[in-house]
């Protein structure tokens, strides 16, 4: 979305659990992002670590939990002001395990990355 807006920003991701570092993405991620005309199957899971906090002027969790696990990674006020709930107020839910919800979740995450990217572009 970001490529398409014409938008030189890097985007990437991490999570703050290490158990599936180097693995892809769930298949189902895959199938519903591809139908979507979206490719993540090359991506590779990564953990977060404090030096995202310099690499990136944005840091967007998922939930309260991930808020938590982020902000205690900060090491200076700055980085905690950079942290935010990717939605605001509420949670992204976890499909994992119902998979019915790939899709919802893929639609609220399309939407909010709209809002975003007309947000930021105007910053």
């Amino acid at each position: 979305m970001v490529k398409a807006e014409g938008l030189d920003w890097e985007i990437d991701s991490a999570g703050t659990g290490d158990w599936h570092v180097g693995q892809a993405p769930d298949k189902r991620s895959v199938q519903i992002a591809k139908d979507n005309g979206v490719d993540i199957s090359m991506q590779r899971a990564q953990f977060f670590t404090p030096a995202l906090f310099d690499a990136f002027d944005h840091i967007l969790v998922m939930d309260h939990q991930n808020y938590k696990d982020v902000i205690a990674q900060a090491q200076q006020e700055e980085d905690k002001e950079k942290v935010t709930l990717f939605l605001p107020n509420d949670m992204v839910p976890d499909p994992y395990y119902d998979s019915n919800m790939f899709k919802p979740v893929f639609e609220l995450i399309k939407q909010r990355c709209e809002q975003l990217i007309a947000e930021w572009r105007e910053s």
